[in-house]
């Protein structure tokens, strides 16, 4: 029978002790009085640390053999072109060869066409990486001289894209902490600390920034001059969306 108000005492002393444990708590910021939830935002522009273009050549021959061995040639020629302006062979690479038959219509006395085979069209293209961008219009250029009669393609790029993009994400974040500060400071509340983070997934890396091809480009002779490039700059974004505790 007296097994009851033992129990309630008990009780009594829990229900005592919970707001002291919970002060407690909002005093080191554990447990607070709201929450500031704020989005940083950021964003950058990065100068690029390399340049690649698609160098090719496309040769027609009378057999599969006279086109093929064209572009082989005019290709070796482009590598070995590449090596002397320091690209190492990691930064060489075939990008496509390809060998089909040509034919051109030829019209019939009665007025209708017909197709006729008119030997074939080979052509091997290679892409080079650059890290001196300054040379990058000078060996297109040059390229041509070395039999290359294509240039399908200018792109500038990070080779450390994670980087740019972790310290943009960074930036974001300041942002964020600096504005719940000033809304915190507006309010007359304590800032207390940062009790969640969510900086969304990027669906793809950034891409680096391309500029149009000329249209196709034949050898006209040595002498000429190296084709002008600007770079510019790759830009990255992040959000960064955070919520901060309010301290008593």
């Amino acid at each position: 029978m007296r097994a009851a108000p033992l129990a309630a005492l008990g009780l009594l002393a829990l229900a005592l002790a919970a707001p002291a444990r919970a002060e407690e708590g909002r005093e080191d910021g554990r447990l607070g009085d709201g929450l500031i939830s704020v989005i940083g935002r950021a964003r950058t522009e990065t100068p690029p640390d390399f340049a690649s273009v698609e160098i090719g050549v496309e040769v027609r021959g009378a057999t599969p053999a006279a086109a093929l061995d064209g572009t082989s040639e005019a290709a070796r020629r482009i590598v070995a072109l590449a090596a002397e302006f320091g690209v190492p062979e990691s930064d060489v690479g075939t990008t496509a060869v390809t060998l089909q038959p040509v034919t051109r219509q030829i019209r019939q006395p009665d007025g209708t066409f017909v197709d006729k085979a008119d030997g074939y069209r080979a052509a091997n293209q290679v892409r080079l990486r650059l890290a001196d961008m300054g040379r990058l219009g000078d060996l297109m250029r040059r390229s041509l001289e070395a039999g290359a009669n294509r240039i399908d393609g200018v792109a500038f790029g990070l080779k450390d894209p994670e980087a740019a993009e972790a310290a943009v994400r960074v930036a974001a974040m300041k942002d964020a902490a600096a504005q719940a500060a000033r809304l915190a400071e507006a309010a007359g509340v304590k800032l207390g600390r940062v009790v969640s983070i969510q900086a969304p997934p990027r669906t793809g890396a950034p891409p680096p920034i391309l500029m149009a091809a000329p249209a196709p480009m034949r050898a006209k002779g040595r002498g000429g001059v190296a084709v002008p490039l600007v770079a510019g700059t790759i830009e990255a974004s992040a959000e960064v969306a955070a919520a901060f505790a309010i301290l008593p």
